[in-house]
């Protein structure tokens, strides 16, 4: 893997933990193993990591499409949800700097062959 920028590269491997975390966060507070949703985490995380180009856009899609439709829920229920309410707006927060923040993008310069 080349790594064109390292302040990147350690950002989205932040995300990339927080959004395993999240799953796992989730997964206890609901009392139930969902293991789609961890491989579907884990998944996220490692095409963070791998710097594929056009990856960081898709991953930030997916994230601020899943905080989006999870909102009004999350805004509503402010009281009782107040944790995932938290983590819709990091979910957006990761979304939008994986396709603003220029050293994140220039990790995202690796190309599959």
């Amino acid at each position: 893997m080349n790594t064109n920028n390292i302040q990147g590269r350690n950002m989205v491997t932040a995300m990339g933990v927080y959004i395993i975390v999240k799953a796992v966060l989730n997964m206890v507070i609901a009392g139930g193993i969902s293991v789609f949703g961890l491989l579907w985490a884990v998944l996220l995380a490692v095409l963070l990591f791998m710097g594929f180009q056009y990856t960081n856009i898709c991953v930030g899609a997916v994230l601020f499409l899943v905080a989006v439709v999870h909102l009004p829920t999350n805004i509503s229920n402010f009281g009782s949800n107040w944790l995932y309410f938290i983590e819709g707006v990091i979910d957006i927060v990761c979304a939008v700097l994986l396709v603003t923040k220029n050293d994140i993008k220039e990790h995202f310069t690796n190309k599959l062959s």
